[in-house]
């Protein structure tokens, strides 16, 4: 199957939204995918696709524990030419408090691909989803985990998405036989996004896609911040060494796991 250019791919949060196109418009292209259901339920809901796809791995990404065994089954179906870091989360009312004693947010959003990409065995390509909010992230990474500060759910997930796009421009830099992208795939109509949102559906999943799979030279670009299939210039934070490494100790420190 390598030989006609067929890519393996992991979705994280594929039930739904843009992982569900993703996943879709992949294995109309003649991909194999493996798909991630936070649970059982949410697997059924997809039942059809799911005779489609090459797996499905269950797991809750606010959960370390669940996290880390979604990387077991992802490894156990075998070697990923490409990972689609999609799942996130946006609106929270509190905190929250995971298993571990983590906000949710930052659970789902920044802790959990963080894990992934260290756990699952390392594919050629990483795309990582981020936001335009993540300009508004800021710098700190004092308090990342909301222990102190009061809780206010915009900021969190734009901080979340700050140090997802970080995540993608650090593995460019420590990994560079890996294509690590970031991309912003637009204020678009999902359940997260919400019906009345302004940009385009289909271009929302389009860059992930092409990302993941494509010979094209320009998909092969790496470390970049993406929109629409369009370079853009991310926060000064994402590509600061100095920024990428106090964030990526910070991680370590809340995960118990080294990425570099």
């Amino acid at each position: 199957m390598k030989g006609i250019d067929v890519s393996r791919v992991f979705i994280t949060g594929s039930t739904d939204g843009l992982g569900l196109a993703a996943a879709c418009t992949l294995i109309d292209e003649g991909h194999e995918v493996v798909l991630h259901a936070r649970s059982n339920d949410r697997a059924s809901a997809v039942a059809n696709l799911r005779t489609r796809a090459l797996a499905v791995v269950i797991g809750d990404l606010s959960s370390d524990a669940e996290t880390r065994s979604i990387a077991e089954q992802v490894n156990e179906v075998g070697q990923m030419d490409a990972v689609i870091h999609n799942a996130g989360i946006y609106s929270e009312r509190s905190r929250g408090n995971t298993p571990e004693g983590h906000a949710k947010i930052l659970a789902v959003n920044t802790l959990a691909p963080y894990l992934l990409t260290a756990l699952i065995d390392r594919p050629d390509r990483l795309v990582y989803l981020t936001s335009g909010m993540h300009q508004s992230g800021g710098s700190s990474t004092d308090d990342i985990d909301w222990k102190t500060r009061a809780w206010n759910t915009s900021q969190a997930y734009s901080e979340s998405k700050l140090h997802v796009a970080t995540i993608a421009a650090a593995v460019a830099r420590h990994w560079p036989d890996v294509l690590s992208n970031a991309v912003d795939p637009g204020w678009v109509p999902t359940k997260m996004g919400g019906a009345g949102a302004p940009d385009d559906l289909q271009m929302g999943h389009q860059t992930q896609t092409w990302l993941a799979t494509s010979d094209d030279e320009d998909a092969k670009i790496n470390g970049a911040y993406w929109h629409h299939r369009q370079q853009r210039r991310p926060a000064a934070e994402v590509t600061d060494p100095d920024y990428q490494d106090r964030l990526m100790a910070r991680l370590a420190h809340l995960t118990g796991v080294r990425l570099f």
